[in-house]
């Protein structure tokens, strides 16, 4: 029987959470086989909720799917899988102390008898699959030492392992470099080439243009349109998410840095696998200024952040802000020195997902005597805060006393830099500022930072996103290995450079380093 253009139909498609938050509302989507299908629209606009019905981790209120022309019912991922659809998401569902081939089994492990592995097996199966599908592995390498775009590879080798015509793919470039991005599209258009339909969300609309053959643009739980790519400009598709023309391009004053705010010098760390995450990791960040760090995931990032906040602790160096030590402080210690943190982890260190909005976005100001007489609080200032910070910030919400971890994720991430961008910091570490979240949103907080700077803050900004760094950045410090392998303060950057000092194909000198970090 000949099968019919759609390989996926979702029909009239309606969520309805208990609370009454409609997360999908009467949705029509279909993939036509062997296409690049982007699925975009801002944060909350109901895209994740559909992709978890598609995937059977959510179930609609309403609605009807359709695979390969078959009504079908999807209780749960394992009945996606057996109809050929996986889904690779954006935070790698990977066990970092097995190796590439046993990740890729893992659930279908073939077996010699009993409990054992048959690994010699479960190797070849990686090889065949990586070859087949040009996607190439190292199959006996421990998944914590590989790069992050092997691990990409591995989690789509999992689903075509699995079976998989359709891949569902969630973000897949935020955290790659633009020579992995290259190479993961060329891969990506392989596969539709043998037959293959990928579902695209991204929030990058450039890479959108670049790859993909169909767009379906969602907005306030929605659908507003399906387009031929081809026939849709940028700026049209910004407009019709957010309903406005979005600018992402920055302007920004030349900075004017002055005295040394934060001061880290030879921080070492060791991780609990003994690997060695942080070497020798020393740097100045001045009132006035944004220092951009860059590099490819896992190459020490999330540890020096960690340091600077109090959630580690390293094995050698020092960390000051104004001249007083970091090191082993509370975190509480730490934001009474003036430092605001904007974690990447939004819902596990930056929120109280149960609380309402306006505890969240006040919970660092309680003790201000301009919020508390004696033992009482000042309700009715502790309301007008709260509403101001919400509407200055944009954080789209029934009331200040909604609970906001039933907000979207980038409205999350609004009330985050609501609350750290306006308790006068001297210091913010924002880390991930704009990972998954929309074009209007990141348009906000990237103003923001720059504002904040001119203003005199000092900023450190950590982004796996190669055009955000390098926009925002007045000073760049490029990590490979744990290394700081360049100092750029010049401005003169480009992404293929950036490229190649974080693959570590590229190096500046000691003395270059130390002159341009100030170390």
């Amino acid at each position: 029987m000949e099968q019919g253009e759609y390989v996926v139909q979702m029909k009239g498609i309606s969520k309805v959470y208990p609370n009454g938050i409609a997360a999908n509302k009467s949705v029509d989507f279909s993939v036509k086989r062997g296409e690049i299908h982007a699925l975009i629209g801002e944060n909350g606009a109901g895209k994740s909720t559909l992709m978890k019905i598609l995937f059977g981790l959510e179930q609609p209120t309403e609605g009807a799917i359709i695979v390969n022309d078959e009504k079908v019912h999807l209780a749960s991922p394992t009945d996606a899988i057996a109809r050929g659809i996986g889904m690779v998401h954006q935070h790698f569902m990977l066990v970092p102390s097995l190796t590439v081939a046993e990740n890729i089994v893992l659930g279908i492990t073939p077996k010699k008898s009993g409990m054992f592995i048959d690994y010699k097996k479960a190797v070849e199966l990686t090889q065949e699959y990586a070859q087949r599908f040009n996607l190439h592995v190292e199959p006996d390498a421990r998944v914590i030492d590989i790069n992050v775009g092997m691990k990409q590879k591995v989690e789509i080798l999992k689903a075509l392992v699995r079976g998989a015509r359709v891949l569902i793919l969630d973000e897949p470039t935020a955290v790659l470099t633009t020579q992995e991005t290259v190479e993961l599209f060329h891969e990506l258009k392989n596969l539709k080439e043998q037959g293959f339909t990928i579902i695209f969300i991204s929030h990058k609309l450039k890479e959108i243009k670049e790859l993909t053959d169909r767009i379906t643009i969602m907005r306030g739980g929605k659908s507003v349109g399906v387009y031929d790519t081809a026939s849709i400009t940028e700026q049209e598709i910004s407009r019709k998410m957010v309903g406005r023309d979005v600018i992402l391009t920055v302007e920004k004053d030349e900075a004017k840095p002055t005295e040394v705010v934060l001061s880290v010098r030879d921080l070492q760390y060791v991780n609990e696998w003994g690997k060695r995450v942080l070497d020798g990791v020393s740097f100045d960040v001045r009132s006035g200024e944004i220092v951009g760090i860059a590099g490819v995931e896992g190459n020490g990032q999330r540890e020096l952040v960690d340091i600077l906040f109090g959630l580690k602790l390293p094995e050698e160096g020092t960390a000051t802000v104004g001249g007083e030590n970091l090191i082993g402080r509370p975190q509480a210690a730490i934001r009474s020195l003036g430092v605001s943190y904007v974690p990447e982890d939004r819902m596990a260190f930056g929120i109280a997902s149960s609380g309402s909005i306006e505890e969240n976005v006040i919970s660092d100001r309680y003790h201000h005597r301009r919020f508390n007489k004696g033992p009482f609080f000042k309700m009715k200032t502790l309301h007008e805060e709260s509403d101001k910070l919400i509407f200055d910030y944009a954080v789209h919400c029934k009331s200040r006393k909604q609970e906001v971890g039933m907000l979207s994720g980038g409205n999350i991430q609004k009330v985050v830099v609501s609350r750290e961008f306006s308790s006068d910091p001297i210091l913010i570490i924002a880390d991930q500022p704009t990972r998954g979240i929309d074009v209007g949103a990141t348009e906000m907080i990237r103003k923001k930072l720059v504002e904040l700077s001119r203003e005199g803050a000092a900023v450190l900004l950590v982004s796996a996103d190669l055009n955000e760094v390098m926009e925002l950045s007045d000073s760049l410090i490029v990590l490979n290995s744990g290394k700081v392998v360049a100092c750029l303060d010049d401005g003169n950057w480009d992404d293929i450079m950036m490229g190649e000092y974080m693959l570590g194909l590229k190096r500046q000198s000691d003395e270059e380093i130390g002159r341009s970090c100030h170390a």
